[in-house]
């Protein structure tokens, strides 16, 4: 999933004892929370409830604008004109989420240049499926059909997570991140329906990002350092592990059904649990990467650094041209 940033060392600290008045606005807010109402950005929220929005928020939004890279690596080469249009579409679809991403996490009183100057910084995460190359245009079919997949898995229900802004955001984000899933699964359907190289090609890619997409959504449940806090706050609805079987349950026909195999010999249906059994996860690797020891991560961050030293520009640009209209209409009122 793109929301890791539960599960990493440096959430909310404890803070001291609440005072009264403290206390009944906390009390006002578990009452919310209990009703299943949504928290809005003018409600009252503990400090803790905030800063853990603003953690998670920002860091869906850097891994949806992170998550550009490798595609968009692959936009010049793509193997026809259909699928460069669909794949400049997907990616100007990832820069959407990012900007819906970032307006949400401002209600909660952060600017984006603080979230921005955080990723640069090397302060703030991002999801660590972005951390991996794409060396093959199958690629672009196995991001989109698992990574895309584990995605979807984690967004829908988000879409019910009781911070308002942040859940209508993901309606529309959850809408076209299906759309990206069919996509992605339609070409891995296209490779496998080729010549055998191309079936080799998907084999591939599927061998490559099987693993990485399955650590996605983050360490086993015992291990996740925020996840009970969150789920008490209705800010996450189900378990990484939980989320991780749904996933798995769900993409293994899909993998039958294009010829190709799952890389897990651990791998098999347990009829009595009614779900796949599937291999030992290597959280070594996982963490690894979260730590910025990955195949990309340095390459992914100096991407970014320099695309957002070479569009200041644009930002100084926008800014001057904001400027002058509410001098203009300011003027404009002045003269009426």
């Amino acid at each position: 999933m793109y929301t890791q940033a539960m599960d990493i060392p440096g959430g909310p600290k404890a803070v001291a004892a609440a005072t009264p008045e403290e206390a009944a606005r906390n009390s006002a807010f578990d009452a919310r929370i209990a009703a299943d109402l949504k928290i809005e950005p003018r409600d009252v929220m503990p400090e803790a409830y905030r800063k853990t929005l603003v953690r998670q928020i920002s860091q869906h939004a850097h891994s949806e604008v992170v998550g550009m890279l490798p595609e968009g690596n692959w936009i010049t080469r793509a193997p026809s004109l259909k699928r460069k249009a669909i794949l400049l579409a997907k990616v100007q679809d990832e820069g959407g989420h990012g900007l819906y991403l970032y307006a949400a996490a401002e209600t909660l009183g952060t600017s984006r240049d603080q979230m921005v100057d955080a990723l640069l910084a090397g302060r703030a995460k991002y999801s660590s499926i972005f951390n991996y190359p794409t060396l093959t245009w199958a690629d672009m079919g196995a991001i989109g059909w698992l990574v895309d997949g584990a995605a979807i898995m984690n967004q829908i229900p988000l879409c019910r997570c009781s911070y308002g802004p942040y859940a209508r955001a993901m309606i529309r984000i959850c809408k076209e991140e299906s759309f990206h899933q069919r996509q992605g699964f339609d070409i891995m359907l296209s490779l496998c329906k080729g010549t055998a190289a191309q079936k080799e090609m998907a084999q591939d890619a599927l061998n490559r990002w099987w693993w990485p997409v399955v650590q996605m959504f983050g360490p086993p449940d015992k291990d996740s350092v925020h996840s009970g806090q969150s789920a008490a706050w209705g800010i996450k609805r189900i378990s990484n592990d939980d989320l991780r079987q749904k996933f798995i349950d769900a993409t293994v026909p899909q993998a039958e059904l294009l010829g190709i195999t799952i890389p897990d010999p651990g791998l098999k249906w347990n009829e009595e649990r009614g779900h796949y059994d599937y291999g030992a996860i290597d959280w070594d690797e996982f963490w690894r990467v979260v730590n910025g020891d990955g195949p990309c991560n340095r390459e992914r961050l100096a991407t970014r650094i320099e695309a957002h030293a070479e569009g200041a520009w644009v930002r100084e640009a926008a800014t001057a041209y904001a400027e002058k209209a509410a001098a203009r209409e300011l003027a404009g009122k002045r003269a009426a």
